[in-house]
């Protein structure tokens, strides 16, 4: 994993999602789904750009269940904006680099 990259577990949550002071970024993923696996490089690349202004977190669905329940995560792979634990935006499915970029960008002009 990228050292720009977070991987979340039950252990860290609090730290580094719920008392995060930027957005965090938590794509839910499992080894399995080949779809997580086309986003893995993109979102890689996405979080080398917005140092600073958004965490880019990964969590595991199969590790950590539990969280997945928590935000009510029923496809992945799945990519959620938190603000201080709290869900900002969903964004589901795989996609460009440059679509979810944008998505991003959008999400973050609402929180300012």
């Amino acid at each position: 994993m990228a050292e720009d990259l977070v991987e979340i577990t039950k252990e860290n949550f609090e730290d580094e999602v719920k008392n995060s002071k930027v957005p965090v970024i938590i794509d839910f993923w499992a080894s399995w789904c080949m779809p997580c696996k086309m986003m893995a490089p993109v979102f890689e690349s996405l979080a080398l750009k917005y140092d600073g202004r958004l965490k880019f977190a990964k969590l595991n669905t199969d590790k950590v269940p539990e969280i997945a329940s928590e935000f009510s995560i029923q496809g992945i792979p799945a990519l959620l904006i938190v603000k201080q634990g709290t869900e900002i935006d969903r964004i589901v499915g795989a996609m460009p680099e440059d679509v979810l970029k944008q998505k991003i960008d959008l999400t973050l002009e609402k929180l300012k």
